[in-house]
Formats: C-alpha cells, sequence, structure tokens
C-alpha cells in the first residue's frame, strides 16, 4: 500500500512531534557516544596482557563484549545521519493518527534500522577475530599490517566511486523516494522498511567502516572522523562532491602507503 501524498506545511502538532522525535534520537546518539567513549577509555587503559593475543581464541565472554562494542559504536555513528528519514516516516504515521487511521510508532522503524546494522556488527565482530587470530590486528585492535593499511585505504576510496555506492547513497539521501518505493503497513511493514533503510545504509558506509580495521578500531578520534564523514555525505548538499573528494582523498593515502612499503622495500 502506498504512504499517503507528501503533507502540507507542519502544523503545531507535526512540529512538537518533529522535536520530541529529534530530542529523542539525540538522547539515544549521546548515550551510545557517552559508551563509545568510555570504552574507547577502557581500552587505552588496558594492560595488553588481559585481551587474547594472536592466535588465542576468543572466550564466549570476549565475543559478547567485542559484538556489545561494535553495536554501540555503529549506533554513536549512524542514528545521527539518519534523522530525515525517520522523520519521514514519523510525518506519515502522525498524519494516520491524526485521521484515526492505524499507524505505527516511529520506534519500531527504528528498531528494524538497528537491527540490521546489528547484523554487520556481527559481521565486523567475525572479521576482528580473524584478522587478530592472523597477528593483523593487534590485541589493543591496532593494525599491524602496514600493507592491509594501504589496502583497505585503496579498498575504501574506490568504493566511493562504485555503482553500488551511489545507488545506496541515493536511496539514503532520498527519504521521500524511499518511502514511495518501499512504504509497507503495519508492525511488520515498519520493521522491514527499517531493515531495508538500514541495509542500503550499510551499503553507503561499508567501504568507510573498512577503515576502522586501518589504523585502530577504538581510536576515538579516527571513529568521530568517520562519523562526520558519513554525516556529511547523506546531509550536506552536492554529495557528489563529497563522494569523489573523499574517493580521492583515500586512494592518495592508500597509494601513499603503498608507495613508501616499496622504497622501504
Amino acid at each position: 500500500m502506498n504512504p499517503d501524498p507528501p503533507s502540507p506545511p507542519y502544523t503545531a502538532p507535526a512540529r512538537r512531534d518533529r522535536l520530541v522525535l529529534a530530542l529523542g534520537l539525540v538522547l539515544v546518539s549521546a548515550l551510545a557516544w557517552l559508551a563509545t567513549v568510555e570504552q574507547a577509555r577502557r581500552m587505552t587503559n588496558m594492560d595488553a596482557a588481559g585481551v587474547a593475543t594472536a592466535g588465542q581464541a576468543w572466550t564466549p565472554l570476549e565475543i559478547g563484549l567485542i559484538f556489545a562494542m561494535w553495536t554501540i559504536m555503529m549506533a554513536a555513528m549512524m542514528l545521527p545521519a539518519s534523522f530525515p528519514m525517520v522523520a519521514a516516516f514519523a510525518n506519515i504515521n502522525h498524519r494516520r493518527r491524526q485521521r484515526d487511521a492505524p499507524y505505527v510508532a516511529t520506534a519500531v522503524f527504528v528498531c528494524g534500522y538497528l537491527v540490521a546494522w546489528t547484523g554487520y556488527c556481527a559481521l565486523a565482530t567475525s572479521v576482528q577475530w580473524g584478522l587478530q587470530s592472523r597477528g593483523l590486528l593487534s590485541p589493543m585492535m591496532e593494525a599491524t599490517s602496514p600493507a592491509l593499511t594501504a589496502a583497505l585505504f585503496l579498498l575504501a576510496g574506490l568504493y566511493q566511486l562504485s555503482p553500488l555506492k551511489d545507488a545506496c547513497l541515493a536511496r539514503c539521501r532520498s527519504p521521500a523516494g524511499f518511502i514511495l518505493a518501499y512504504w509497507r503497513d503495519g508492525v511488520p511493514g515498519a520493521v522491514l522498511m527499517g531493515l531495508r533503510h538500514g541495509a542500503y545504509c550499510i551499503g553507503c558506509c561499508a567501504g568507510l567502516m573498512l577503515l576502522l580495521f586501518a589504523v585502530a578500531v577504538m581510536d576515538l578520534r579516527w571513529v568521530v572522523a568517520l562519523a562526520v564523514l558519513v554525516t556529511a555525505e547523506k546531509l550536506l548538499p552536492r554529495p557528489e562532491l563529497w563522494r569523489r573528494a573523499i574517493a580521492v582523498v583515500l586512494v592518495l593515502i592508500g597509494l601513499a602507503l603503498g608507495a613508501s612499503l616499496v622504497l622501504q622495500g
């Protein structure tokens, strides 16, 4: 079923709902960022002897902690840039509620979005385990292979120029287009929409997220820088300029790192 047509200018209740939604996302994002900062602080102060070394199997507790770290960090990085899409979904349901039609709480859509990213976090946890077990990532989650670091920068830069990146970014930047194309009624429909939007968001950010393995997974400066780049791509004008500029910078860094390895060689 198609959603309602584009809405008229916001009424006072709609503006109030939008403000409440914005404050809610800001609060959840702020809590996620506080937790991420605390995790980074603990990693900085942690004795490396207390972390699984290369080739050593992770305990179930360590797997759970790493997975939780990724989940919290992704929520902190991705929720702020999701506001336009979440607001578009909320606006449709606000108008339905006004005319006593069936509607779904916006939190259901957000939960679907976060479930998609939770799946990504499970994959990231597996990748981290693989890299660490092969000695490519230190027990303190820092890259140990200059060649891998150079390759990841190159791969991330080239991905920025790929058709998949372009298609996913276009969907992420067009809430109205997404709503019109993928609207589904009811709670299952809202969850499916959130999952689909999360999948597009992952496709949009996958290359940049690889860079967390290129330097240090919990380097807070790097986490903030990537969050800024993701938000700029999704929300600022001239997305094509941002996409290509980021690609050029990443490719140049990758080439420079590769050249330095050859010269040292």
